[in-house]
């Protein structure tokens, strides 16, 4: 229930809560001709016709009414005793608005929450309690365990440098660039040939020096390449010393390139 439903009909006041703390605020409501009893009482019997209560609500109401106590107690004071006052009746009345708008935020962001909560209706959980013989069987240390002397070797174990690991059963696969130059003019000596035939099986580290030699080929005038897409199939072939390069069939054909 919001503290805006709550409507009031009392002497110098008929309206809602809210209303009544404006107007309060503003000094168009005299706070010490108004009867806070009453007010208390009007909530109450708010409370009696829903028959529930909800605590954020009446957290609020509490809190409001505290505050407009506080007020008009300092307002009722005599100017004899204003110098005893910690704060002034208008420094009071900016201290029940920050309250007010406190208790505002406060109330959104409940309900904020509240909406994250029922979003996730259904979701829950599962905790499983530990089995009946774990909960009542206290487990004796194992034997041994707190002899000084077995803990003594343990820590000096942990001490000990680790044997460095042999990594001689790990064998990294070695090609030299000659070795594919050679295969590859050996492929050329059959006549032409496609980049996936020469490497065909190879590992990465094979395929990769394959394409270092091809590029020295190229580099040599002794053979050339071409590519009819992107991606595609790379067609190799033996290149005379006053054959065009590579790069203008290429340019020629539109797209391609050294890819795959």
């Amino acid at each position: 229930m919001s503290l805006a439903a709550l409507e009031l009909d009392l002497d110098v006041f008929s309206g809602p809560f809210d209303l009544l703390l404006t107007l309060v605020l503003r000094e168009e409501v005299d706070l010490l001709e108004l009867q806070l009893a009453e007010v208390v009482l009007a909530y109450l019997d708010h409370l009696e016709q829903r028959g529930e209560l909800d605590l954020e609500t009446a957290t609020e109401f509490i809190v409001l009414i505290a505050a407009l106590l506080e007020l008009k107690s300092r307002l009722m004071l005599s100017s004899e005793e204003e110098q005893l006052l910690d704060i002034e009746p208008e420094q009071a009345a900016e201290e029940l608005l920050a309250r007010m708008l406190d208790a505002r935020r406060y109330r959104a962001a409940s309900e904020h929450l509240g909406e994250l909560l029922a979003a996730e209706h259904g979701v829950r959980f599962r905790e499983a309690p530990l089995p009946v013989h774990l909960r009542r069987t206290v487990l004796a240390p194992a034997e041994g365990s707190q002899s000084p002397e077995l803990l003594g070797a343990a820590i000096g174990r942990l001490l000990h440098m680790p044997p460095a690991i042999n990594l001689r059963h790990i064998a990294v696969p070695r090609v030299s660039v000659a070795e594919r130059l050679e295969h590859l003019r050996g492929l050329l000596r059959r006549g032409s040939f496609s980049f996936d035939e020469a490497v065909r099986g190879a590992d990465r580290m094979t395929v990769a020096v394959t394409l270092f030699a091809l590029l020295e080929l190229y580099k040599r005038g002794e053979a050339g390449w071409e590519q009819q897409e992107s991606f595609g199939e790379i067609a190799v072939s033996g290149l005379a010393r006053d054959a065009p390069s590579p790069s203008l069939a290429l340019a020629a054909g539109g797209r391609g390139g050294l890819t795959g």
